[in-house]
């Protein structure tokens, strides 16, 4: 497994320097450990006594959603934000180049929190920018090579991250599941899909 990037949560830091006690576990045993309970309500991995009391009690449609639900949250805690350092360096590593209003408009958040991290980036010698051909009012964004390695490290992370996460299914495990949430997704687009842009 690469060891550059820290995998324990979506802030990825640099495994030289963990910012969090799972962080600096991971950096000296390789192995990712389990989320702690947090008083705060956030989802941290475990499940109440309570909690698995009233999943029993529920039908099967509402256990499926339950299902869906808690999934959303392991994979929200697990992935790379919005604009995070590594979802950035692997976008870029795809399209080789982009204008600095392209990539907020594609991250779809505020331009001050994608400036932020392109600042970041770019102090540590891992994207240049350049006044841009065609609209003089952003900037071109390209990764160095530096960028490039950081790059290919963070989407082996990503993949290894994500192979991780379905380790459980077989392949026609995996082939059935996608069949069966390709077909609820494509209905709930149907059916829901101008309500939830609410």
């Amino acid at each position: 497994m690469l060891k550059h990037l820290c995998p324990c949560c979506s802030r990825h830091c640099y495994l030289e320097q963990p910012n969090c006690e799972r962080g600096a576990e991971y950096a000296k045993t390789g192995v990712i450990p389990p989320r702690t309970h947090k008083p705060d309500g956030k989802y941290d991995g475990k499940k109440s006594s309570k909690h698995k009391r009233r999943y029993h009690t529920l039908d099967q449609d509402n256990k499926l959603i339950w299902n869906i639900r808690d999934m959303g949250q392991v994979i929200v805690s697990l992935a790379e934000g919005k604009a995070s350092q590594s979802r950035i360096l692997i976008l870029l590593n795809e399209v080789e180049t982009i204008t600095q209003s392209e990539l907020t408009e594609h991250l779809d958040v505020q331009p001050g929190s994608a400036s932020e991290v392109i600042g970041k980036l770019e102090s540590a010698g891992l994207i240049t920018r350049t006044p841009s051909e065609k609209d003089r009012r952003t900037s071109d964004i390209r990764l160095t090579e530096a960028g490039k390695i950081k790059a290919v490290e963070a989407t082996e992370q990503r993949k290894e991250r994500h192979t991780e996460m379905f380790s459980c299914l077989s392949e026609e495990d995996k082939a059935d599941l996608l069949m069966l949430l390709e077909k609820v997704n494509h209905e709930w687009r149907r059916r829901y899909g101008e309500r939830s842009k609410e």
